[in-house]
């Protein structure tokens, strides 16, 4: 058995953990990183995640007319392939030139607050640290519906993304951002998809507008979605699924070759040991954090999605910030309460990003708010959508009365996942909407509708 002291351990492959074992092997300090799987290497969102996913949508949104859909699927999977192959020898190599950091490939799991054991391929390796991270991110959550765990075309949303051929017909089970975001892909490749959501509406978070909007366009992409939908039973039927389900007390069924569960994720941390470690978890088994992301126990943190907070993967970046501030001895370091208007974003076509707070939130909460809203299509002033022939959607701002401030936005729009970043930037910053509104923008591009919105606010 190999025994290891190091300054860090890392527990998993993700964008915090991986960035904070870089940072300090740069500075010379001693690292193990370990990972479960070499298919894992940079993470889930390289590997199965926000890569793979946004190539596949790109490649479902080059299909030309006509384009046969099961050939342009396939070619879409093996481009994606290729191009998860390549960032995962990336990222495993970023470590080469680091010589006091040390992958190791196998499961960890915790023998006391600072040490591990980890199985790899040439025997245990137990080691203990100055301090530990542990990034081991999300796994699907697969409920325990009749007939679902033993269906055997229920496949995730990592197995959808690498399933060949092309199915004909996809049953999403929910209608949150994985699902959709699938289910509009496939769409684009020709697939009769239906989703089955079980809340009255998709984006229930969104206004209605918004949603609405939402919904228009992907119906208008070929998807079928069914909401308020209460799931009973899975059953295998010829070569493929059916899922009975309820709407109103009324009991139907759907069909397809392939069933999606997409009905969210869960922190991954059974098998940690992290009981023998004294580490606390909530009930969905996310490690339980402060602001400064300490897990409870001295030289303890847990980044990205393990942690229960926002499953992004900039977010992991930002963690990996806080947790740099505290082992470089930095005297003020960053917490997660210093967080403000982070956008995020649901690549349908076009993407649907947001930030801030929606008209229903902010009225709710009593503010005085201005609101600007208008189909993209209704823009003239912003040539860049008809240029790329992408005028569906609809654009929203919410500005409060009084102080001129953006407090949220909705961009379901060509481009959204780029412009949202400015408004965020600009929330952030306290720039008012009128500095937004006469700002001078690149021609022809999204971001001029702030000259045209913004003169609607009511």
């Amino acid at each position: 058995m190999t025994h290891l002291r190091v300054d860090l351990l890392v527990i998993g492959f993700g964008k915090g953990g991986k960035t904070l074992a870089a940072a300090l092997g740069n500075q010379g300090r001693s690292v193990v990183l370990v990972e479960k799987s070499p298919a894992m290497y940079g993470g889930t969102c390289i590997n199965v995640g926000c890569v793979p996913t946004k190539s596949m949508v790109y490649h479902s949104e080059q299909r030309r007319p006509g384009e046969d859909g099961v050939t342009a699927h396939a070619v879409a999977v093996t481009a994606t392939q290729a191009l998860t192959a390549d960032l995962r020898a990336v990222n495993y190599g970023i470590f080469d030139p680091i010589p006091s950091v040390r992958v190791l490939t196998g499961r960890a799991v915790f023998t006391g607050p600072d040490s591990v054991s980890v199985s790899t391929a040439d025997g245990e390796v137990t080691v203990s640290a100055a301090a530990v991270v542990i990034d081991t991110g999300s796994v699907p959550v697969v409920p325990d519906i009749p007939g679902l765990r033993e269906c055997p075309v229920a496949v995730t949303s990592a197995e959808l993304l690498s399933r060949v051929p092309r199915s004909d017909r996809l049953v999403v089970l929910g209608g949150g951002y994985i699902g959709l975001e699938l289910a509009s892909m496939m769409a684009g490749f020709g697939t009769e998809v239906t989703v089955l959501e079980h809340h009255s509406q998709i984006l229930r978070f969104e206004d209605d507008d918004v949603a609405a909007s939402a919904r228009d366009l992907l119906e208008r992409r070929g998807v079928r979605i069914v909401t308020g939908a209460a799931l009973h039973e899975v059953s295998t039927v010829g070569g493929g699924a059916r899922v009975r389900y309820s709407v109103d007390g009324q009991t139907t069924a759907a069909d397809g070759d392939t069933i999606l569960v997409a009905l969210g994720r869960v922190p991954d941390t059974a098998g940690l040991g992290l009981d023998t470690a004294g580490i606390r978890t909530a009930a969905n088994g996310a490690v339980a954090v402060d602001e400064f992301l300490r897990a409870g126990v001295p030289n303890v943190y847990a980044v990205g999605d393990v942690n229960g907070g926002p499953q992004f993967t900039y977010i992991s970046l930002d963690d990996h910030r806080i947790v740099l501030d505290q082992l470089s001895g930095v005297a003020q370091p960053r917490s997660t309460a210093q967080r403000a208007a982070v956008p995020n974003c649901l690549f349908l076509t076009p993407p649907l990003a947001r930030v801030g707070v929606t008209e229903r939130e902010a009225r709710q909460a009593g503010r005085a708010v201005r609101v600007a809203v208008s189909p993209v299509a209704k823009l003239a002033t912003v040539p860049r959508a008809r240029i790329v022939g992408e005028t569906a959607g609809l654009i929203k701002l919410v500005v409060d009365a009084e102080t001129d401030l953006i407090l949220g936005a909705a961009l379901l729009c060509h481009d959204a996942h780029e412009v949202i970043n400015l408004v965020s930037l600009a929330m952030r910053h306290r720039v008012t909407a009128t500095a937004m509104r006469e700002g001078m923008y690149t021609h022809p591009s999204m971001s001029e509708f702030f000259n045209q919105l913004l003169g609607m606010l009511r």
